[in-house]
């Protein structure tokens, strides 16, 4: 019943997403196999599971740790940012679960990315899934992580990013919504990440493994195609 009125609803929102055929998706979070909805603003067709929610980011997250093997409910300290609803079902009310945001009220912790309260070496992962591009100072964000994380620690990043750009673009003189919405395709995001991502994270002193699906398999799970999951490592 769930999914047929989330597919009622949304065909009453956009009917255009029902007139170009597509192919059944699967949804690693939740089992869900049939057709995606679209999502976001303008519309992203076949971006949304209708059983769960889940967008192309989560599911990419989701298969990223199944595959390497890195169980986020092990008992280790997680700091998670702009927390995502089904990952903080997934976690429940774990002591060791830690989530923040810069609204208080929205999360566990009211902070600010680039000025952390947690103290050094405090954490074992930090999350932050399409948060960084929000930041005025990512670069600080970054640094952040690092002070934060115990030696071996992990910090899992995405962002949106421009492929056919090699470093990333951010004008100061873009300040407007409107501007915002032009040049970054978003009127809330700060700058647009070019192929250099990885590389201001290193910055940071972060070891920096870039995880992808193969292009094949990002079909089956409605993937955004080009979407990276960064496994950023504290040596030591």
């Amino acid at each position: 019943m769930r999914v047929f009125l989330k597919t009622l609803q949304a065909r009453l929102r956009d009917p255009r997403q029902f007139s170009v055929p597509s192919p059944d998706r699967l949804c690693p979070i939740c089992g869900y196999e049939g057709r995606f909805l679209a999502l976001g603003t303008p519309p992203r067709w076949d971006g949304r599971c209708p059983n769960c929610g889940s967008r192309e980011r989560h599911r990419l997250l989701h298969l990223c740790l199944e595959r390497e093997g890195i169980d986020l409910k092990d008992g280790r300290e997680i700091l998670h940012f702009a927390p995502e609803g089904y990952f903080k079902k997934m976690m429940g009310d774990a002591p060791n679960y830690h989530t923040a945001d810069l609204v208080p009220g929205k999360a566990r912790h009211a902070m600010d990315m680039s000025d952390m309260t947690f103290g050094d070496e405090s954490v074992d992962c930090v999350l932050a899934h399409h948060v960084l591009e929000h930041v005025p100072d990512d670069k600080k964000a970054m640094r952040e992580s690092f002070r934060v994380l115990k030696p071996g620690g992990l910090a899992i990043f995405s962002v949106p990013q421009n492929w056919a750009r090699a470093e990333t673009y951010e004008n100061p003189e873009v300040t407007s919504e409107a501007d915002k919405y032009a040049h970054y395709d978003d009127a809330a995001h700060v700058r647009y990440y070019g192929r250099d991502f990885a590389d201001r994270v290193r910055e940071a002193g972060f070891e920096v493994t870039e995880w992808r699906l193969e292009p094949q398999d990002e079909p089956k799970y409605g993937l955004y195609k080009g979407d990276v999951i960064y496994l950023c490592r504290k040596p030591g």
